[in-house]
């Protein structure tokens, strides 16, 4: 991986959907080759595909919790199993397995506080194994293009 691979790259994650003409004009080759580079970290899974970024709002998930799990045990059976249920709860949109205070972080979208009530009670605290629940409320995200008023950038 060379420089203009890591160009191209920095331009897809920004841009998933910028047209292969666009992406060789910006990163300073003609299409083919431009093409060529996209399609072999393609193949060899550098780029593992694209994505459409969603609103949460929008489609009813406004609220973010960031969720610290502990477990009671850490035995392979009991991770396998809480593993197998957290990544079927369509709330949790990341599930990271961690070092530090807490086993796993997730990141959990609803629609408003007492959605999040309920599928903490009734689903999270739930799964097997889960030992505590420390949640995080999400107030603002920043982000790399986040700007404040009148386009300026925070």
């Amino acid at each position: 991986m060379d420089e203009v691979d890591r160009a191209i790259l920095a331009v897809l994650e920004q841009h998933g959907r910028i047209s292969n003409a666009e992406l060789a004009a910006r990163v300073g080759l003609s299409p083919s080759p431009c093409l060529r580079r996209v399609r072999q970290m393609e193949e060899a899974g550098v780029i593992r595909g694209y994505r459409a970024l969603v609103d949460p709002a929008v489609v009813g998930r406004g609220l973010r919790v960031f969720a610290g799990v502990r477990l009671i045990r850490h035995t392979r059976a009991d991770v396998v199993a809480f593993e197998r249920g957290v990544t079927r709860l369509p709330e949790v949109v990341a599930c990271h397995h961690i070092t530090g205070n807490f086993d796993y972080l997730l990141q959990v979208e609803v629609a408003d506080l007492p959605a999040y009530e309920d599928f903490h009670a009734n689903q999270l605290a739930t799964l097997p194994g889960v030992a505590t629940v420390t949640s995080y409320v999400t107030m603002k995200t920043l982000s790399a293009d986040t700007t404040g008023p009148g386009g300026q950038a925070l």
